[in-house]
């Protein structure tokens, strides 16, 4: 049970089976975070029924979602890369707090990245990767597209919890419960592989009641920096290595994939969906700059995946994120 989980804000209205959603001029589309009955996560007692809820063998149960490309879903015709705009960066930050845990360091594992675990409409249970992502309030946590919303016709995912540095079944800084999911227009409406991107608001939470930056770290993060990437370190929790289990990393260099998408070679497939791709991995403190995400297989079995390119949209529904969050 994490202790002194504290929530900034609440938020009042109607509670609805079907989570609401509000959507800005610039693309980016939000809903507060719900437990699978439709209530909004609010305050402590319903944050904590979702930590209850993930006991460690619904964890262990989940199903790594698919990463295969869905039906329905759509990208881009061209196979010239978009033309990109300025390059800009977010700097990693260390976490304010000295912590000591029961599961030791392995060689490329990061303890800004973590599994996540959600509920789909008729209650079936899920996991992909995730990592956190500096940012002022400390409080995101960046996935794909596809792991916080089921895209076209689709509806946000419930119990969205996300475990950092989860190892065969330890969860060694706890757990931390959404309050808001946020991902881009395009993947919502309309299942867009160019734009499978996604951020989620964190409460505070964990093994200290505090903010989740602020407990692991966090990530930076790049835009613009070009398709074709010398080097970067993909990490995840594939099914098909360790059985979801432990964190698996993969590196090499990225290509342009057609429209505004990116590829590496890498043999991860279920599971990894939405671990970051980092530039500049520090196996030493566990912290990169966030280039693209895992978003699906290209031909699954042929040892290769491909993710977002990171352009102005990220930055876009970066900054949108940060300001629905609580201070």
């Amino acid at each position: 049970m994490p202790a002194g989980l504290a929530l900034a804000l609440v938020v009042t209205g109607p509670v609805v089976a079907e989570a609401k959603q509000t959507t800005d001029r610039n693309g980016n589309t939000s809903t507060v975070a719900r437990t699978t009955d439709g209530r909004a996560i609010t305050n402590e007692k319903i944050a904590n029924e979702v930590t209850e809820y993930w006991t460690a063998e619904r964890m262990a149960g989940a199903v790594d979602l698919d990463f295969v490309k869905p039906k329905g879903a759509t990208e881009a015709t061209s196979r010239v890369p978009e033309s990109t705009g300025t390059a800009g960066s977010v700097a990693p930050v260390r976490a304010s707090i000295a912590t000591s845990d029961d599961a030791s360091i392995q060689l490329n594992e990061s303890q800004t990245v973590g599994k996540v675990y959600f509920t789909d409409p008729a209650g079936n249970q899920y996991s992909c990767s995730a990592s956190t992502v500096a940012s002022g309030k400390r409080r995101l946590v960046m996935t794909a597209g596809h792991c916080v919303h089921q895209g076209r016709g689709g509806q946000w995912y419930s119990n969205w919890q996300f475990v950092p540095r989860y190892r065969n079944g330890v969860s060694p800084f706890g757990v931390f419960v959404a309050y808001g999911l946020t991902a881009r227009t395009a993947w919502v409406n309309n299942s867009s592989f160019d734009e499978d991107m996604g951020i989620a608001i964190m409460n505070n939470g964990g093994n200290w009641g505090l903010k989740v930056v602020e407990t692991v770290g966090g990530n930076g993060m790049r835009w613009n920096w070009g398709y074709n990437i010398s080097l970067v370190t993909a990490l995840g929790y594939p099914g098909n290595i360790g059985g979801g289990q432990v964190q698996v990393y993969c590196q090499g260099g990225t290509w342009h994939a057609g429209g505004q998408q990116i590829r590496m070679w890498c043999s991860m497939t279920y599971g990894s969906s939405g671990g970051p791709w980092l530039q500049e991995y520090d196996d030493q403190t566990g912290y990169g700059y966030i280039n693209s995400v895992v978003s699906h297989g290209d031909n699954p079995g042929n040892g290769q995946f491909d993710g977002p390119y990171f352009d102005d949209d990220i930055k876009s529904l970066y900054d949108y994120a940060e300001g629905l969050s609580p201070a």
